[in-house]
């Protein structure tokens, strides 16, 4: 097996030419004092060496890195790559370079991203904490110590002067919950993830208060907490519901992939979506399009709130570390589906 080759420095450049490494760094920067044959061959010397600048050095030595470094729970899934698309979008036209970790929703490996990150000088994080975050958050003032820009999206510390790009999660399980209602549903359950975290939480308390605002009796044993976001954990939740309560006839689900192991748990059990029992939840993953029936969902915005993260960054680095903005929110969008028209079928189907 061949050795690898030895990365080609200046210095092997300037070994070849007989120059000073000084003559051939401003010879390749294309400097006014180096004359136009001298360029010309120490050109022509890199390219016969195959010498590749290193540019996360140059870039550093100008006083910036142009790498943005981003953090995301998992990449499974729509949401998370989605929202990445829209990341690097926006920050390539700007000119900068994506690292990007997983933390596989474990706050240890969130730990050893950030230390990656600012090991990399990255000029910035944005980042959506795992579902471990909630009690450990000193790695997240690390940050902020150095001065580094911190951006969060969809989920989110509870920590002060926290700058981030969020869904209106409230007003989305708001208007799923009351489209139920709508529908003719009077016996709603909702599958709901872990409250500690801000969007799992916000759902809950737009079902919650939906049911309030329409009279309708809130019953704490049809909620059901989710153990993971996983289709078995949704396929556990409906069964454990059922058994508590036969005649519901509506299901708000907090999360996309639990939604069908429950739709899985109806359908054995000859129950008919949306007949017996009309079914919406968050988000808009393109597998609730393929479902039968296809699921009614709460649309994530997902590009758009990549796309939003990345510019809260730049006013950052624009503006400096007195800048606090308040969140930027954004407005979610019920998609209406077969899974949820109840009794009406007046509602617009997506």
């Amino acid at each position: 097996m061949a050795a690898p080759r030895q990365k080609i420095s200046i210095r092997d450049i300037a070994q070849q030419l007989g120059l000073s490494t000084s003559t051939v760094s401003r010879g390749l920067a294309n400097h006014k004092d180096i004359s136009e044959a001298t360029k010309e061959k120490i050109r022509q010397a890199a390219q016969e060496l195959n010498y590749r600048p290193n540019q996360l050095a140059a870039a550093l030595r100008k006083g910036h890195s142009k790498t943005l470094g981003v953090i995301v729970p998992h990449i499974n899934g729509y949401f998370f790559p989605a929202v990445m698309n829209g990341i690097e979008k926006v920050a390539t036209q700007e000119g900068f370079t994506l690292m990007m970790c997983q933390s596989n929703e474990d706050v240890r490996r969130e730990r050893q991203n950030i230390d990656a990150l600012l090991a990399a000088q990255v000029e910035g994080i944005l980042m959506s904490v795992s579902a471990t975050t909630f009690q450990e958050t000193q790695h997240l003032e690390q940050v902020r110590l150095q001065g580094t820009p911190l951006v969060f999206f969809d989920r989110m510390p509870e920590l002060p002067n926290t700058m981030a790009v969020i869904l209106d999660d409230y007003q989305g399980a708001y208007q799923a919950t009351t489209h139920l209602i709508e529908q003719g549903c009077t016996r709603i359950a909702h599958l709901a993830g872990p409250q500690h975290l801000n969007t799992s939480r916000n759902r809950f308390l737009g079902y919650k208060a939906a049911l309030e605002a329409h009279g309708l009796p809130f019953d704490e044993q049809w909620v059901y907490a989710l153990p993971s976001l996983t289709h078995d954990a949704g396929r556990l939740g409906i069964q454990h519901l059922l058994a508590l309560e036969p005649e519901l006839n509506g299901v708000f689900a907090a999360y996309a992939i639990p939604s069908v192991g429950a739709l899985e748990v109806l359908r054995e059990k000859n129950l008919r979506v949306p007949q017996d029992i009309a079914l919406a939840c968050f988000s808009n993953e393109p597998f609730t399009t393929m479902t039968q029936p296809r699921l009614t969902v709460v649309d994530q915005r997902a590009e758009q709130m990549g796309e939003t993260a990345v510019r809260l960054f730049l006013q950052l680095l624009k503006r400096g570390p007195a800048y606090s903005p308040p969140h930027l929110m954004l407005k979610p969008e019920l998609v209406i589906r077969d899974s949820s028209l109840h009794r009406s079928r007046e509602s617009r189907i997506a």
